[in-house]
């Protein structure tokens, strides 16, 4: 019954995102709405832009480097625009491109692109957008998801656990370095990370963890940085404390602030790699080890899967501890991501997830655990 209800409250996430998904507008009808933006608000006549699947791509010889904030910053704000780029292109693929008639006379062309230049996001307060994409196979990234997982090793007191995220990375914000193309934006990063037995009467609640930090980050072209300073606290639920009153188990007051650094670079065809660590400067109990090292790899398909407008995902973290003897915590999940349904602009994931090291729940951070699991996912 337990597993049930579990599996009814994914299936209403995925019906809540379809509810509140609307049709996207298509890639004519995008071009032509941009290139109208372009010539009336600033008299600009770039005619050669094309879209592809939402993304607006702009000839790099089209464009002044005074110009360009501007332009990004309008052209994001077309309904269905998920990207602006600017782009060296040739011919080849086909593609919608901006209409010298109306809308429903467009005609594919074809076009080759090549030397991509870095996504350029919006500017000033509040913008849209993040420049250092989220790190999917993360256990502690802050977003929204609800996971089932199985653990293979008896785990605190129960094998099917529910987990459940609550967080987002808010720029506050971004701003361009002098006349570059290099992007800065600064802002707070929340989540809520909780675990619940499935297996008892009432899914009780296992473990919480907080985390909040202040963060800055910085793009250029394919290369992109993170840094930031944040607390973390982690809580036992009273279901559990009250289960374990006459057991030996310890409860740890555990709660630290601390510093990382993560960079990032983004090869062709989708493929991502990562790393960086950090430390603590203020930690409870105090017999905590300081450092930490991270690093990953993902694959995000530029292609679409041919019956579902859905695109593979995969995705593998690694994280060594110095508390936990450099040891090697292993998470990697692989799924698929669909472009049809989205929520305040985050994409529906479906993941399979592994997890094989070291507890990534605060209370049971020295507890080795190893788990499978599906979880449903909203990501940018």
């Amino acid at each position: 019954m337990i597993c049930l209800r579990f599996i009814a409250l994914v299936g209403i996430m995925l019906s809540n995102a379809a509810v509140a998904q609307t049709t996207p507008p298509n890639d004519a009808y995008i071009a032509g709405y941009a290139t109208s933006m372009l010539r009336y608000k600033l008299n600009l006549d770039i005619s050669s832009l094309i879209v592809q699947n939402g993304v607006i791509i702009l000839p790099e010889d089209s464009l002044n480097i005074s110009d360009q904030s501007r332009v990004v910053q309008m052209l994001s704000e077309i309904p269905g625009v998920n990207q602006v780029k600017i782009a060296q292109i040739t011919t080849e693929l086909p593609i919608a491109t901006a209409p010298s008639q109306p809308i429903q006379q467009f005609a594919d062309q074809t076009v080759a692109i090549t030397n991509t230049d870095p996504t350029l996001l919006p500017t000033g307060l509040l913008p849209s957008g993040h420049l250092f994409k989220p790190l999917l196979a993360d256990p502690r990234w802050a977003h929204f998801s609800a996971s089932y997982r199985h653990f293979v090793n008896d785990n605190f007191e129960g094998r099917d656990i529910g987990a459940v995220s609550f967080g987002e990375t808010i720029p506050f914000y971004r701003g361009n370095f002098g006349r570059s193309l290099v992007q800065w934006e600064a802002g707070l990063q929340a989540g809520v990370f909780s675990d619940f037995n499935l297996g008892a009467p009432s899914a009780d609640l296992i473990n919480t963890d907080f985390i909040a930090s202040a963060y800055s980050s910085v793009r250029a072209k394919q290369f992109s940085a993170f840094g930031r300073i944040y607390h973390q606290s982690s809580h036992l639920g009273d279901e559990f404390l009250l289960r374990r009153v006459n057991s030996a188990f310890e409860r740890i007051n555990l709660s630290y602030e601390g510093a990382d650094l993560r960079l990032s670079y983004e090869f062709p065809y989708g493929v991502r790699l990562y790393g960086g660590g950090g430390g603590l400067f203020h930690k409870e109990p105090s017999s905590l080890k300081v450092w930490m090292t991270q690093y990953g790899i993902e694959f995000r398909s530029p292609w679409r899967l041919d019956f579902a407008p859905a695109r593979p995902i995969i995705a593998a973290d690694f994280k060594n501890f110095q508390e936990n003897n450099w040891n090697t915590d292993v998470s990697a999940r692989v799924g698929v991501e669909f472009d049809n349904l989205q929520v305040l602009g985050r994409k529906l994931q479906i993941l399979l997830e592994y997890f094989n090291g070291n507890s990534p729940s605060g209370q049971f951070l020295r507890n080795n655990v190893e788990y499978i699991g599906i979880g449903a996912h909203y990501h940018f």
